[in-house]
């Protein structure tokens, strides 16, 4: 071979017609595989629903995916953040890092579905008998994230880079006086060795079976739990006058808390909650007690209106008490902050999601006031969250069950494409395109 003829097949091979022929290449055999592992993800996703675990209770679950990726052939590591597993997958290839995850907890929820693999599970939550149910979709996200681990072992050799699984516990929070989820699996290096140049995750929502959605920058809200101890003084109830009381004080502190979201807060520039859930005080008709505890929830889409929000209602809590002579009280916990979509890598990856489903079946998702503690990895790299679809044709999302409902329904059609949508993000990642 003459070296001009050398230099042409070099040229070709860098150039962006051979680029997409590779790609293609790799888009097809995903296709494939996907297909092939298509049964198997149902299966899994069936058994998972029908044994669902409670934060930090993820025993079996995290069983069922070690066991999965250690057969395939990738590094594992459990026991991160009590029952994460962190899969590793080296490609044939030098290149980046990109990670994957999904959360793998169910709720205390009593299923209601009329399914042949629903829960009956029942077990103890916060000292109470409760069932479980994966009445989030978290059992669909494992099964997916198994498929997509499958699907790219078998094309390992091809791979130029890293695809790390990360398969997180108590997404929905930790049970009293416990620890976990993402920051915690972040703690204990979830994202080290090797770290990940990017994450994608996906979260199965009442959209049209198969539709993806996404949104540039921020997607869910930040979520911080609140609690206020109002103190007065104790006294008669046909003595008001002889004590100070705390209900009244409670009374207008709720109403005041109304005002920092409809008065005092821009919210063209984004949207903000401040909600009171519960409120406990008091024994009897006859005697105004000496405390009440409020408990309530602050949602932001922006960091900065949510630290301000804080302080705002620090200080109407705290000035609304002193007025009347009693004190207030204010905790506010930290929860996971804004789910927030780098708006570069959003636009990068966007025509894969489109190229997955077609133009016409992906859009841009309205702000949900709902949290994702994968926030957490997004504060640390950059990361792309998106909801698949899991509606059944027939069926009016607008009607139907959200998820937490004990009548959650997922369209198992929509299960292959999330292993598609997952595989062809990590692949188009890895191959720059």
């Amino acid at each position: 071979m003459t070296p001009f003829k050398v230099l042409a097949l070099i040229v070709l091979a860098a150039s962006p017609l051979a680029a997409q022929a590779g790609g293609g290449r790799l888009d097809a055999e995903i296709d494939r595989r996907a297909a092939q592992v298509e049964s198997k993800v149902v299966a899994w996703r069936r058994d998972i629903h029908a044994h669902p675990e409670l934060s930090n209770r993820e025993v079996r679950t995290a069983q069922i995916v070690a066991e999965h990726l250690r057969a395939l052939g990738l590094e594992v590591r459990t026991g991160v953040a009590h029952n994460g597993v962190v899969g590793v997958l080296r490609g044939g290839r030098p290149g980046p890092v990109v990670a994957l995850r999904a959360d793998m907890d169910a709720l205390p929820v009593t299923e209601e579905v009329d399914v042949p693999f629903a829960s009956k599970v029942r077990t103890q939550y916060n000292g109470q008998d409760v069932g479980v149910m994966h009445a989030c979709g978290h059992d669909a996200h494992v099964a997916i994230l198994m498929g997509v681990a499958e699907v790219l072992a078998g094309m390992r050799r091809d791979l130029p880079g890293t695809v790390k699984f990360i398969f997180q516990p108590a997404e929905e929070g930790v049970p009293s006086g416990e620890d976990g989820g993402a920051e915690m699996m972040i703690a204990e290096g979830a994202l080290d060795n090797p770290k990940p140049g990017a994450i994608f995750g996906l979260h199965v929502f009442p959209y049209p079976a198969g539709e993806l959605m996404y949104r540039p920058g921020a997607i869910m809200a930040s979520a911080d739990g609140l609690r206020i101890v109002v103190r007065g003084r104790q006294t008669h109830g046909a003595q008001p006058w002889s004590g100070i009381d705390p209900i009244v004080v409670t009374s207008q502190i709720v109403l005041g808390l109304q005002t920092i979201i409809s008065r005092q807060v821009d919210i063209t520039a984004a949207p903000a909650i401040v909600t009171i859930g519960a409120v406990h005080g008091g024994v009897r008709n006859n005697i105004i007690p000496d405390s009440v505890v409020m408990i309530g929830t602050i949602r932001a889409f922006d960091a900065a209106m949510r630290r301000d929000i804080w302080a705002r209602v620090r200080r109407t809590a705290e000035g609304i008490a002193q007025s009347a002579g009693a004190t207030a009280i204010v905790t506010i916990d930290s929860g996971p902050p804004v789910t927030y979509n780098d708006p570069a890598l959003t636009e990068r990856m966007a025509p894969t999601l489109r190229r997955v489903v077609g133009s016409d079946r992906v859009g841009i998702a309205e702000r949900k006031t709902p949290a994702e503690d994968f926030s957490r990895y997004q504060e640390k790299i950059p990361g792309l969250f998106f909801f698949l679809g899991i509606t059944p044709p027939g069926t009016d999302p607008a009607s139907a069950a959200p998820n937490h409902s004990p009548r959650f329904f997922v369209d198992e059609a929509a299960l292959p494409v999330g292993v598609r949508a997952l595989s062809h993000l990590a692949v188009d990642y890895l191959t720059a395109r």
